[in-house]
């Protein structure tokens, strides 16, 4: 098990054990983290898992897919450097104890 801090929109932090392989967007939705909607499904196309991850923990996750980056280029809520989808990032040890601030809007603002 892997342990991740989600921030909610409200500010309330929620920490989860998540298995090991699963997305934060699984663990959220799985768990009722308010805002992540995960509408896709973890498919990549939706853009309802926005999240910013911990800046200093950036380095330890696989950059952005192509797919990934282009979703974010269009984020309803504000891109920030340390924006991802938690659909693509997926619990592991390396990630124990990651803090994740769910960002205030969901979807594409397109």
């Amino acid at each position: 098990m892997v342990s991740i801090t989600y921030i909610e929109p409200s500010g309330q932090a929620l920490t989860l054990e998540l298995s090991e392989g699963w997305s934060l967007m699984q663990g959220a939705v799985a768990h009722g983290v308010d805002g992540i909607i995960g509408e896709c499904g973890g498919s990549c196309v939706c853009a309802t898992c926005h999240c910013y991850v911990e800046t200093d923990r950036l380095a330890q996750l696989a950059p952005p897919s192509a797919e990934e980056g282009e979703l974010l280029d269009c984020v309803a809520a504000e891109r920030k450097a340390n924006s991802r989808l938690a659909c693509q990032i997926k619990a592991s040890p390396a990630l124990e104890g990651l803090v994740v601030t769910i960002a205030p809007l969901q979807g594409l603002g397109v």
